[in-house]
């Protein structure tokens, strides 16, 4: 702006005068080229404002582009972990509620009868299988709870500083052990001789050992001869195995858990009708060391009377064997149809919610795939309204850029043409009140110059007073007005002072 400036300066010095009429137009020629090559600077101008406006708004489209697909992918994220989250509590729930039933199952097969059962002090203690060995957290049993207060917290154990400190505090002999070789057999005994023969045949040993070891560094000869090389046989694939799922692996957890228990049970069981049918013998053999001659008769009858008393157990338990083989029979079956219906209704389960999830990721590329489509759709029409907004502003800047420039130039010519007229028109009155004011001068005496100058002075003196006349005069009437509203207000005041007085009386 400021070489433009300067430039416009020094481009009017070198303009041709206003009074030669000769070189005219010469002068309006180098006006319009000046005129010209301002409006060339303009549209550039506008030009480059344009651009400069075009990129900011595609700047601005671009980045709120950015932000809303922003925004749309985070919000796609929340609601699919939210979805997760839910699917995967469903998941649990239904894992522990199949386990709580399969329990129920495993303990009404316990006690088909529906008999109750008092606890077995002997049987609980002799099996390492049993609650009070084994006890289970959802029994309300927490082995671990509490286990922290028996880490062993100490400085010298569990920092840097504090193993240095203990490795200074030590012996030497701690550190450094001293280690002493054991005597040599010494004599002429047997037990030297075979000391003597382990000596060399463990040297003979190592001799080879290190020749074996010298041999694999040497270089092997040349062959003489081509010699065939038999290439080993391939080595067939590496057999792989199929991981299994992570639902298979607790349920086979389960599964083995519970046949533990099963057969520690089932060991508590025999172990108890062991002792059961054997408790007359034990009770014999407790009392065989104080039995005396002449009982001898008396336990022989006892004998046979427990032989017939077993005998008697023995069909009993047979039968009860039976009768319970027949029970779990029955059960096992009834258990088999219940875990078969169990299982292929979890197989329908499984396939219901894999359809249903297909389902939900169809709907959801389908949602995903209209919000791109509105979104693109929104985007163009925004688009299309932009860049009929910038056409339009471009226009109107153009016209009015157009109308400004011209109004410019008509209002900068009709100032320049009545600049002169107005010039030349003062020039001439100032040249012919010039002549009237020399002829006047020339005619007139000294007493018409003197009353001159006292008509001036009082033309300038009279209006100075009677604006001070009138002055006086306002402040005058204000003050007789301000006096009587003084007069009235004083005297309503005194006349109500009065009658609170006379009141109070």
């Amino acid at each position: 702006m400021i070489e433009r400036a300067r430039e416009k300066r020094a481009w009017e010095k070198t303009l041709p005068p206003v009074d030669d009429v000769t070189q005219l137009s010469k002068r309006r020629a180098m006006m319009e080229e000046l005129e010209r090559k301002e409006w060339v600077i303009r549209e550039k101008e506008i030009e480059k404002l344009q651009q400069v406006r075009l990129q900011v708004l595609k700047q601005i489209l671009e980045r709120r582009e950015e932000d809303n697909n922003n925004t749309n992918t985070e919000r796609l994220n929340a609601i699919w972990s939210k979805k997760q989250v839910a699917k995967d509590a469903k998941f649990k729930k239904m894992r522990t509620e199949n386990i709580k039933a399969l329990r129920k199952l495993a303990a009404d097969r316990e006690n088909v009868e529906g008999k109750l059962s008092r606890r077995n002090v002997v049987s609980d203690y002799s099996s390492f299988a049993s609650q009070v060995y084994a006890p289970q957290t959802r029994v309300g049993v927490f082995l671990d709870r509490g286990s922290e207060l028996y880490n062993v917290k100490n400085r010298y154990l569990n920092t840097y500083e504090g193993l240095l400190e203990l490795e200074n505090s030590l012996p030497d002999y701690v550190t450094q052990p001293r280690i002493k070789l054991p005597n040599l057999i010494s004599g002429k005994g047997g037990a030297k001789k075979r000391f003597e023969k382990r000596l060399k045949e463990l040297d003979d040993t190592a001799e080879l050992i290190k020749l074996e070891k010298e041999k694999q560094f040497e270089v092997p000869a040349p062959p003489r001869f081509l010699q065939k090389v038999v290439r080993p046989p391939p080595r067939p694939p590496t057999p792989s195995v199929d991981t299994p799922s992570e639902e298979d692996e607790h349920r086979e957890l389960a599964v083995i858990f519970l046949q533990q228990l099963l057969r520690g049970r089932a060991i508590q069981n025999m172990m108890q009708e062991g002792k059961e049918k054997r408790m007359e013998l034990i009770d014999e053999l407790r009392s065989t060391e104080a039995l005396k001659p002449e009982e001898e008769k008396l336990n022989k009858e006892a004998k046979k009377a427990a032989r017939a008393v077993q005998r008697k157990q023995r069909m009993m338990h047979h039968k009860e064997n039976l009768a319970n083989e027949m029970l779990e029979g029955m059960g096992g079956m009834n258990i088999g149809q219940m875990a078969d219906f169990l299982s292929k209704e979890l197989v329908r389960l499984q396939e219901e919610q894999r359809i249903h999830a297909f389902a939900l990721l169809a709907e959801r590329k389908r949602r995903m795939r209209e919000a791109e489509e509105s979104g693109k759709r929104q985007v163009e029409e925004r688009r299309r309204v932009e860049e009929d907004e910038i056409w339009r502003q471009m226009c109107n800047c153009h016209q009015g850029t157009m109308e400004t420039y011209l109004e410019d130039i008509i209002v900068r010519s009709v100032d320049r043409t009545a600049d002169e007229q107005a010039r030349q028109e003062i020039q001439a009155k100032a040249e012919k009140i010039n002549e009237i004011a020399y002829e006047l001068e020339s005619k007139r005496d000294r007493l018409q110059s003197e009353n001159m100058v006292a008509e001036l002075v009082y033309s300038f003196l009279l209006p100075e007073v009677e604006k001070e006349t009138l002055r006086e005069n306002v402040k005058r009437e204000q003050r007789r007005h301000i006096l009587a509203a003084h007069s009235v207000i004083h005297g309503q005041t005194s006349d109500i002072e009065k009658e609170g007085e006379s009141s109070k009386q």
